[in-house]
């Protein structure tokens, strides 16, 4: 019975600190050598890919819509670049990954940009639908909300769906920021779960932020998805909502389980560290895939959308082949 309790620890697996990048080298084997060799490639080839697609796009697109597109595309290659480099040196994946999701904040914001851009720019968008009503019980905040009134369309209500996405962009960097001064001081830890910790104040504070600034995003996407059916607005959507949700739920999800122990240890990684470079790993994997898509469907010329007058004019002359068709019978 005393030969059965008596287990040994292996003291890395009771460090909450990531290993140094050269502890991890020297512990490879053949395998783990040849699956960092790969994924390192597959972030190269990824950041290659979005390289010659700016190029691309810088000759092709217009101003200011380029812009926007760039920086949009760029999400998968920076989530995979920065992951790449918390892959090889652990104990900097707290700053990759703040990194990759300041990006990905103002990504957030230049969807909506390129929505409105799309339709013609902020005075086309708001000829085009002036006198109209938008829905707002959209996700992910107001989905369940069918009694909310529908809100006329107007340049005070564009202006605040536009600062609801850039608060995001803005403050996602500040506390950012602050967390980095507080982790040098001590103070910041992502495996303190205390409520003394700070980390335990910051991270819930700024996952609200998000959800505020995605809803402007639903809201401007539901009520003008069927226009831009042409420009393959629903599928440029879908890619930006995947990566939203690889990059925040699915890396929380991996490091919650990571600090319950659900992940093994495996020397010289501990439970927490094994689960953070697991996420890296995945993420490189996925954001190559995702490259792959968001390749294919924004290095691409698309027609512009007709103006508020030819739908007009189209509606008109359907109307009145329908009054001759309906004469003729």
């Amino acid at each position: 019975m005393d030969e059965e309790l008596n287990i040994t620890v292996d003291p890395a697996c009771l460090r909450l600190e990531a290993p140094l990048a050269l502890d991890i080298i020297m512990q490879l084997d053949t395998f783990g050598l040849c699956l960092y060799s790969m994924l390192s490639f597959m972030s190269l080839l990824t950041l290659l890919l979005y390289l010659e697609q700016c190029v691309y796009i810088y000759k092709k697109v217009p101003y200011p819509k380029k812009i926007s597109i760039i920086w949009i595309s760029g999400a998968s290659p920076v989530v995979a670049t920065m992951a790449c480099c918390g892959m090889w040196i652990p104990r900097a994946i707290m700053i990759t990954d703040m990194t990759s999701n300041c990006y990905f904040a103002v990504v957030v914001y230049k969807v909506l940009v390129l929505l409105i851009e799309e339709l013609g720019g902020m005075r086309d968008f708001l000829q085009r639908f002036s006198g109209k009503t938008f829905r707002i019980n959209t996700g992910p905040c107001c989905c369940c909300c069918a009694c909310l009134p529908r809100v006329p369309v107007s340049r005070g209500m564009l202006f605040l769906m536009k600062l609801g996405s850039m608060q995001y962009a803005v403050l996602k960097t500040v506390f950012s920021i602050l967390s980095v001064i507080l982790w040098m001081n001590g103070t910041f830890h992502l495996t303190n779960l205390k409520i003394n910790s700070a980390m335990i104040w910051i991270n819930p504070f700024v996952g609200v932020l998000l959800v505020i600034s995605i809803w402007p995003i639903g809201i401007v996407f539901m009520n003008t998805k069927i226009l831009m059916r042409s420009l393959k607005i629903i599928p440029k959507y879908a890619l930006y909502q995947l990566t939203l949700v690889l990059c925040q739920l699915q890396t929380s999800i991996i490091n919650i389980l990571a600090l319950n122990g659900c992940i093994a240890c495996a020397p010289p990684l501990s439970s927490y560290a094994r689960g953070s470079m697991l996420s890296q790993q995945i993420l490189i994997m996925e954001m190559f895939i995702i490259s792959l898509f968001t390749r294919s469907l924004y290095r691409r010329l698309y027609d512009p959308l007709p103006s508020e007058e030819h739908d007009n004019e189209q509606n008109e002359k359907a109307a009145l082949k329908a009054a001759l068709e309906e004469h003729d019978v």
